[in-house]
């Protein structure tokens, strides 16, 4: 997807509805959906605007609520610094939660980027069939405009387990407070979207780069299939996908992961979500957001790679804990690409030395400004999701095989697997090492009934040694962490002042 045909103004657009009432004048100075979806390049545009709120999305919030919110990775607290409560408790498993709601703020803006994708897709899909055009294109575009809805439909079941299921434009403050929907359905939802975009859309060879493809929502399937332990439908998708959809592992795990300029949607990348450095817009920085602080100019710039590096302060996120760091096995190259280390001078620790998310930080040239893409589905998953098929119908021979290919890429021997439990375990491990830092263990915890046994066993060792888990020596964690080991997080109190139905 080219990133300068992405509107970010689209939102009042998408939210906007057709007026059937003779008496309303439609302004005709004005963009609305009215006036604008009236011919093919309406709806590019429009499907553009869907994709945007992805980029705050994966910049700011997926990798507090997936991956902070597990054994993976801490925060490094800095003392002088002052807390930063919403992303503290999300990482120490202490959101304040009551009647089911919360007033943590990532929790807030994840919602409503989500349903601000859903809203302009339900704008698109309520009218591109009203309008004549080319069918292909039409199809493509309607094709990702389900990927898109079932994909944050997707999100928001996993996050908070039940919510409003809106499928058409909202007209006004009567049909803007729906009741929850059950998790089913929001389930059948998605499957029923998913589906329908696994049919519509262009495959990878002949799909524009960065735009959702046909095996993109297969893998979304595939994913809301192993989330319900419906194990030959996902094997029968995977398995098409690695038939048929021309996807590859790059042969070095470090050329999986796109640069800030280059090597973008390459031959594992399945879906990821676009970036651009520079002064468009369209860029990010995560990766100043998860670096170890505080940390100097002269500390930054040789691990951002830029020309005016400049020192950073506060209290940053995401950093590997020293259980992430022991999962790798011996030899396995993935350790060194995934997890790097920088010496902080002015850290308050006695060790200084603290790891970080290597892999997510690629060199560029402006500093705070990065255009490196976020990867949501690889083709090293694909083989995992399959082997994970295959072992849950008692065929851990056969799963071997998916499973030993991400191993083989990583420098590692065949696993030793061969009972069904035992493979259930190694791909479990596989997933976490393989998948580090990209928003999949706490989903995998979830999905897996593990949250308890293992977070439990995780916050017993953060409390017992909490320097080693980056506090600086005479502090530590506050009393209420690892006290709400729930599976879903509570539903935003904001939102819950609109509606009486939570």
């Amino acid at each position: 997807m080219k990133p300068n045909y992405i509107l970010t103004g689209l939102l009042a657009l998408a939210l906007a509805s057709c007026q059937k009432d003779f008496l309303v004048v439609v302004p005709e100075t004005a963009l609305s959906s009215a006036t604008f979806f009236t011919k093919e390049a309406d709806f590019q545009q429009a499907v553009n605007g869907a994709y945007v709120p992805l980029r705050p999305i994966f910049n700011e919030r997926a990798w507090i609520l997936g991956e902070l919110h597990s054994d993976n990775t801490y925060y490094a607290r800095n003392i002088l610094f002052g807390a930063v409560d919403p992303t503290e408790n999300i990482a120490d498993f202490a959101v304040p939660t009551a009647n089911g709601v919360t007033a943590n703020d990532n929790v807030l803006q994840q919602y409503r980027y989500d349903y601000q994708i859903i809203a302009r897709t339900n704008q698109i899909l309520a009218l591109i069939d009203k309008v004549d055009f080319a069918q292909a294109s039409k199809d493509n575009l309607k094709g990702q405009a389900l990927f898109l809805r079932a994909f944050a439909y997707f999100e928001l079941v996993r996050y908070f387990g039940k919510v409003p299921l809106h499928l058409v434009p909202v007209t006004g403050r009567e049909d803007a407070a729906l009741p929850l929907a059950t998790t089913e359905q929001l389930y059948a939802q998605i499957e029923k979207d998913a589906t329908q975009a696994s049919t519509l859309l262009l495959n990878k060879a002949k799909q524009e780069a960065g735009r959702a493809t046909s095996g993109a929502a297969k893998t979304l399937l595939a994913n809301l299939y192993i989330v319900q332990k419906k194990w030959a439908q996902a094997e029968t998708l995977m398995k098409d996908v690695v038939t048929n959809d021309g996807y590859s592992l790059m042969p070095d795990y470090n050329n999986a992961f796109s640069f800030t300029g280059s090597n973008k949607n390459n031959a594992e990348s399945v879906f990821e979500v676009q970036y651009l450095e520079g002064s468009a817009g369209y860029n990010g920085n995560l990766a100043y957001r998860i670096i170890p602080t505080p940390i100097t100019a002269a500390e930054l710039g040789p691990i951002m790679g830029t020309s005016n590096p400049q020192a950073l302060s506060g209290e940053n996120n995401n950093i590997p804990t020293p259980d992430m760091i022991a999962a790798y096995e011996a030899g396995d190259k993935r350790k060194d690409i995934s997890i790097g280390y920088v010496t902080l001078s002015q850290s308050l620790r006695d060790v200084k030395v603290y790891p970080y998310a290597k892999k997510l930080i690629r060199p560029h040239s402006l500093h705070n400004n990065t255009g490196t893409n976020f990867h949501v589905y690889r083709y090293a998953e694909v083989l995992l999701f399959l082997a994970e098929a295959l072992n849950e119908q008692g065929k851990p021979a056969d799963a071997a095989v998916y499973l030993n290919q991400v191993r083989a890429r990583a420098g590692l021997a065949a696993t030793k697997a061969t009972s069904q439990a035992d493979m259930r375990e190694a791909i479990f491990k596989e997933r976490r090492v393989e998948l580090a830092f990209e928003n999949k263990r706490w989903f995998d915890l979830v999905r897996t009934g593990r949250v308890k046994e293992i977070i439990g066993a995780y916050g017993a060792r953060v409390k017992a040694n909490p320097q080693d888990y980056y506090f600086p020596k005479g502090a530590v964690p506050p009393p209420n962490a690892f006290t709400v080991l729930d599976d879903y997080y509570g539903l935003p109190a904001v939102e819950s002042a609109l509606t009486p139905n939570f």
